[in-house]
C-alpha cells in the first residue's frame, strides 16, 4: 500500500518539533445543574497542552490464539497487502486492500475549501500511525498448526490468494498457549496439543518470556499483545483475589484455579510493559489488572471485537431513541459454522457472548427519560446457534419492535450474511494503531504539571468493542456515532482543531454567505494567541 503524505497545521496554537506534536487546545464542555424546577447550563472551559510523539517506531503484535480463524486471516491481509497481491476468483481478478478498518479505508472532514465544499482526507493522514505493512507478528495458539495450514482450515481466504501466501505462512508457527478446560469448551480439546505446561505461574513466566524474545529477537520498540482466542467462560470474581493486583500476584503464585489464561496473558503483557487488549467478552480485566497497568504506566482495552451486526444494533436503536420512537423489543438470533461457534454452543461461553451483546444499547437508552422510566429497558434476547456447514459466514437475523404515536407499534426485521473473520481482522489491526497512537499522546493543563498519559484503561478504542471498559466511575458509551466522533475529536484536538459542528453557517447566514463568496471570510483576524506552553522548548 502506498504510503500517504502526512498533515501539516498552520497555526499559532500548533507547535511542530522533530520529537512531539504540540497542541494548545480549549476543551469545551457544558455544566448542567438544578435549581428547583429549573435546568441552569453553564458553558465551561479548561485549556489543555496535548503532545503527541511523532516517532512510530518499530511495533510487533502478538495475538493469543494465532492460529485461529481471525489470527490466520490477518496475518494474510497483512502480507497480502505488503506484497501488493492479486489474485483471480470466479469473479475476476481482486486486489488486496483494507476495506472495513477506519484507519485505512475511512476519511474525516477537515475542513472546507475556498468554496466552501467540505475537504475530506483518509483518518490515517491525521495524526503519525503506524503503517500496516510495517507490522511483525508472532502469537501463541494451542493448536501446533503453521499460519499457512491454519489458513487452509480457517477456509476463509480465497483459494488462488491461499497459493501466493502459502510458502510464507508455513514459516510462521505460533508459541505454545495455555490450556485450561475448565475455562473453554470441551470441544477443542482435540486441538489442544501445542501447550506451556506446569503452574500457572510458571505459563505467566514462559508467556513474558515468548514477549521478551520476541522484541529482542525482530528489535522492536514495542509489542501490542492482543487476544483473539477462544471465549473464555466469566471467571468468578472474589475479593482479595481479582481485586488488586497486589491479590492477583498472590493468586497467580497459588495457582488460584479462578485465574484464568487471559488473565494470565495479561498479566504477562504488562509487566512487559506491552498495551493489552482484549477481544473476547470474557472478564478478563478485573480491577487487579487494570491497577496492574496503572501501576506499570502501560494500557488495556476490551471487550469483545465489534463486528456489523452490533454496529447496526447501535446504530438502529441510537436512530430509533434519537427519533423520539420507544424500541421495546430487540431479538438477535445468530447462527455460524466456524470455531468460535464451535466453542460458544458451550453454556458458560455462550453465557460470556450473551452477556456483552445485551448490554449494547444500555446508554442510548438511559438518555431518554421522556420514552423509559428509570430501570425501564427494551425486551433483549440473544441466540447463538452452531452450524458446522456456513463455516465462517455467519447469519445473524434481528427484530426490533418499537412503539410509535398513540402505542401503536413499528417492526423493522435485518438479515445479515456476513464473513466473521473479514468484518473482525481491519478491528484488529485499528485496535493495535490506534491504542499505540493514544499511547502516544499526553496531556497536561499548566506547564507546573508534569506530563500525563490517558488513564490506563484506554476508553476511547470504544467504537471498535462490543462491551467496552472504562475507567471507575466513569459512563460507558455504546451509540456507535459518539464513539466514532470521539476517536475523530481526540485526533483533531492533538493538532488544536475543534471539533466538526457540521453547522454550515457559511452557507445558512446571507453576509457568511457573501463573505464566502468575495473571500472575506478567510481573511478573518484569529482569535488572540493562546500563550504556548512550550513556547521556551519545553517538552
Amino acid at each position: 500500500m502506498e504510503k500517504s503524505p502526512s498533515l501539516v497545521i498552520t497555526s499559532p496554537n500548533v507547535k511542530y518539533t522533530d520529537e512531539y506534536i504540540y497542541s494548545d487546545y480549549q476543551y469545551e464542555e457544558t455544566l448542567v445543574t438544578r435549581n428547583g424546577d429549573d435546568i441552569v447550563a453553564k458553558p465551561i472551559r479548561k485549556s489543555l497542552n496535548i503532545r503527541t510523539e511523532r516517532k512510530v517506531g518499530k511495533v510487533g503484535v502478538m495475538l493469543v490464539g494465532w492460529g485461529g480463524n481471525n489470527g490466520s486471516t490477518f496475518t494474510a491481509a497483512v502480507l497480502a497487502n505488503r506484497h501488493q497481491l492479486s489474485w483471480n476468483t470466479k469473479n475476476g481478478q481482486m486486489d488486496s486492500n483494507w476495506v472495513g478498518s477506519i484507519t485505512q479505508a475511512s476519511t474525516v472532514r477537515l475542513g472546507f475549501d475556498e468554496k466552501g465544499n467540505d475537504v475530506h482526507i483518509p483518518m490515517c493522514n491525521l495524526l503519525p500511525m503506524i503503517h500496516p505493512d510495517d507490522l511483525v507478528i508472532d502469537g501463541w495458539d494451542i493448536s501446533p498448526l503453521n499460519l499457512a495450514e491454519s489458513m487452509v482450515r480457517a477456509k476463509v481466504i480465497d483459494y488462488d490468494l491461499q497459493q501466493k501466501l502459502k510458502k510464507e505462512m508455513a514459516t510462521m508457527k505460533p508459541r505454545p498457549a495455555i490450556y485450561d478446560p475448565d475455562f473453554i469448551a470441551a470441544n477443542q480439546a482435540d486441538r489442544a496439543t501445542n501447550l506451556i505446561r506446569g503452574t500457572r505461574h510458571e505459563q505467566y513466566l514462559q508467556v513474558r518470556a515468548d514477549i521478551k524474545n520476541f522484541r529482542d529477537k525482530n528489535k522492536l520498540d514495542k509489542v501490542i499483545v492482543l487476544w483473539t482466542a477462544n471465549t473464555e467462560r466469566f471467571c468468578e470474581v472474589r475479593a482479595g483475589v481479582h481485586d488488586t493486583s497486589e491479590n492477583l500476584e498472590r493468586a497467580l503464585r497459588d495457582n488460584d484455579p479462578e485465574i484464568s489464561p487471559s488473565t494470565i496473558f495479561a498479566l504477562a503483557a504488562i509487566d512487559e510493559n506491552c498495551i493489552y487488549i482484549n477481544g473476547s467478552p470474557q472478564n478478563t480485566l478485573v480491577a487487579g489488572v487494570v491497577e496492574r497497568a496503572e501501576l506499570r504506566g502501560t494500557f488495556v482495552a476490551g471487550d469483545d471485537f465489534k463486528s456489523g451486526q452490533t454496529k447496526l444494533k447501535s446504530v438502529l436503536v441510537d436512530f430509533l431513541v434519537s427519533a423520539g420512537l420507544k424500541p421495546v423489543s430487540i431479538v438477535s438470533y445468530n447462527h455460524l459454522g466456524n470455531n468460535d461457534g464451535k466453542n460458544l454452543s458451550a453454556p458458560k461461553q455462550f453465557r460470556s457472548k450473551e452477556i456483552t451483546k445485551s448490554n449494547v444499547v444500555d446508554d442510548m437508552v438511559e438518555s431518554n427519560s421522556i420514552l423509559y422510566k428509570p430501570g425501564e429497558k427494551p425486551d433483549h434476547v440473544v441466540v447463538i446457534k452452531y452450524v458446522p456447514y456456513v463455516g465462517d459466514s455467519k447469519r445473524a437475523m434481528d427484530e426490533y419492535t418499537s412503539e410509535i404515536l398513540l402505542h401503536g407499534t413499528n417492526t423493522l426485521v435485518v438479515h445479515n450474511t456476513c464473513e466473521d473473520s473479514l468484518l473482525a481482522v481491519p478491528l484488529i489491526l485499528d485496535l493495535v494503531l490506534l491504542a499505540d497512537l493514544f499511547a502516544r499522546m499526553s496531556f497536561r493543563d499548566t506547564e507546573a504539571r508534569p506530563w500525563s498519559s490517558m488513564h490506563a484503561v484506554m476508553s476511547p478504542l470504544a467504537y471498535l468493542l462490543k462491551a467496552p471498559l472504562v475507567p471507575a466511575g466513569a459512563p460507558v458509551v455504546n451509540a456507535l456515532f459518539k464513539q466514532r466522533a470521539n476517536i475523530e475529536n481526540l485526533m483533531r484536538a492533538a493538532l488544536a482543531l475543534q471539533p466538526n459542528h457540521h453547522m454550515q453557517l457559511e452557507h445558512k447566514i446571507p453576509f457568511l454567505m457573501s463573505e464566502l463568496q468575495s473571500g472575506a471570510l478567510f481573511n478573518s483576524p484569529p482569535n488572540k494567541k493562546q500563550k504556548l506552553a512550550h513556547a521556551n522548548g519545553d517538552q
